[in-house]
């Protein structure tokens, strides 16, 4: 059998010549032979992991090093560190990275129920970006800021470290409603004014869900003036699009022109190209980015690694029948003057993805619908002799229209080049829950715990599509310096000591479609803040703090 380092060598990651270090095994500064008396060492740092293969999140291969950690800080990285830590960890064999930095996630929602973000930390990730889909905790006004909304996560003592961009859509629906109309002259000085008050306090960006409401009705002069806040910082517009499937390249040209005419980098969220029919339009998607970077714009993109997408299940259903919030929505739904059209817009949408049983129910308000959760929409609607497009409608009047679904509609090749582009980045897309406690409700999607080992094993090691330094990279530093965590995403000294330590001959995902609820494995040690949270399956104290674009 291929040992862990006979795997790293084999794949051209680590130097040939091997860095003979002293190994001290777990948390331990006694030192002792069998034929001597045991001797205390006196520690000088807090943390050394010794031995491991390093990768400092720069993209190069890794080498046999030293790491060490003191008062929350990375201080030496080094063939050999002879100063003895408090605690030691043994990484012979392993990989050694900068802690992962998700880029897109929405754990905040679960972080008051429960701070331990299980499903995000075991899978090695410090770091999570929230505010995504334009969709804060937050709005920026007075009374609701960004230093507020950091003081009550502080609160919680989150076990990962929590950075957050400002929502447009929360800022929409704070000034102007869930209605369809222009924004006036003076609204539009109000909501630049959030933005910009949000940025000062540490907001790393500003987001956009333009398939959703209220954020939907927002113009492309809107969205210019909501951005230009952002353009002296050099922080990101980050945009799920207006359309993923057949507008998605006018809806890529419309996010580069928002980006241009607002002055700021642009970060496509979660590319990808929903439908068989859309799966060819990859080479035009990426070329789109490569011309906007050609000219001169800061621009990137984000994927996770699933064939299958999550939102609500109003998404089947026209923008248009949403305006003015879930009453009117409902109200429509059953007007003769509006439900046909509904119907027949909603029916091409599932089309478009292949069906009903490409439809998976999430997650539920009511009791009476509990069962639906992890179904196939369709193979549930024929268990009940009902009509699916019926049983979806009268699943959304049921729950107010609160329903989660898992959409199937994308193409596993597309996966390999996205992960690969030099332009993109890893992202996960999913919340923060646990195997237990309050947040383990509905069926999620399983990217919620297993996005990052799941590039590493499938996407790296099985299908081969990016090597490791890459893949790390993209988890690392690429996002740290997208979103301005200026003292995150590599190892070296003065860096945060955020770290995290795997086996990348074994490190996969076990999270599935049918069973969400299981955490990774092959994610030995997790770091943050230089204290250890999670060693060999074992949550320990929690470290996570607030982080602010500097």
């Amino acid at each position: 059998m291929t040992s862990r380092r006979e795997f790293l060598r084999a794949t051209g990651l680590l130097s040939a010549a091997p860095v003979v270090a002293p190994m001290l095994g777990t948390a331990s500064t006694t030192v002792s032979r069998a034929d001597a008396p045991r001797r205390t060492v006196r520690a000088t740092v807090d943390l050394v992991v010794r031995g491991g293969t390093v990768f400092d999140g720069t993209g190069t291969n890794g080498r046999e090093m030293d790491v060490a950690l003191h008062q929350g800080r990375v201080v030496q990285v080094a063939a050999r560190i002879t100063d003895r830590g408090t605690e030691e960890i043994d990484a012979r064999g392993l990989a050694v990275a900068p802690g992962f930095i998700d880029i897109h996630s929405h754990g905040d929602g679960s972080l008051r129920e429960d701070p331990r973000a299980e499903s995000a930390i075991r899978q090695g990730i410090t770091t999570i970006v929230v505010g995504a889909d334009g969709s804060s905790r937050f709005t920026g006004d007075v009374g609701d800021s960004f230093t507020e909304w950091a003081a009550r996560t502080a609160d919680y003592k989150p076990s990962v470290n929590v950075a957050s961009m400002i929502g447009l859509g929360t800022v929409r629906g704070k000034v102007i409603g869930e209605v369809d109309r222009k924004a006036t002259a003076a609204e539009l000085t109000r909501m630049a004014g959030m933005v910009a008050r949000a940025v000062g306090q540490g907001a790393c960006g500003a987001s956009t869900g333009l398939e959703y409401t209220p954020g939907a009705f927002a113009s492309r002069d809107e969205l210019i003036a909501l951005c230009k806040p952002l353009a002296a910082a050099r922080l990101p517009y980050a945009t799920h699009m207006r359309n993923e499937d057949d507008e998605l390249l006018e809806a890529i040209d419309e996010s580069i022109a928002v980006a241009r005419g607002a002055g700021c980098p642009l970060q496509i969220s979660h590319l990808k190209m929903q439908g068989t029919r859309n799966w060819p339009k990859i080479d035009a998607s990426l070329a789109r980015v490569a011309a906007a970077r050609a000219s001169g714009m800061d621009a990137w993109f984000d994927v996770y690694p699933y064939v299958a997408y999550a939102t609500g299940l109003t998404n089947l259903f026209p923008v248009w029948a949403r305006d003015g919030g879930t009453p009117a929505f409902l109200a429509r739904l059953d007007s003769a003057a509006t439900s046909s059209r509904i119907r027949t817009e909603a029916l091409g949408k599932v089309e478009l993805i292949g069906g009903w049983d490409n439809v998976q129910i999430s997650r539920v308000s009511a009791a009476e619908d509990r069962d639906a959760e992890g179904k196939r929409l369709g193979a549930w609607a024929q268990a009940r002799g009902v009509d699916p497009y019926e049983a979806a409608v009268g699943l959304l009047r049921r729950n107010r229209a609160d329903v989660g679904m898992l959409g199937f509609a994308m193409s596993e090749e597309n996966l390999d080049r996205l992960l690969a582009h030099e332009f993109g980045m890893v992202c996960s897309d999913g919340g923060a829950f646990a195997i237990d406690g309050p947040t383990r409700r509905g069926s999620p999607h399983p990217r919620g715990a297993g996005t990052f080992p799941r590039v590493l094993g499938r996407y790296v090691r099985e299908r081969k599509a990016l090597s490791l330094a890459s893949a790390i990279h993209k988890m690392s530093a690429r996002p740290a310096a997208r979103v301005h965590l200026r003292d995150r995403g590599t190892l070296a000294p003065r860096m945060a000591g955020d770290l995290v330590v795997f086996d990348p001959s074994t490190v996969a995902d076990t999270a599935t479609f049918a069973n969400p609820f299981q955490y990774p494995v092959g994610i030995r040690t997790v770091v943050v803040n230089g204290r250890v949270a999670v060693r060999e399956g074992q949550h320990l104290a929690p470290a996570g703090q607030v982080l602010r674009a500097t």
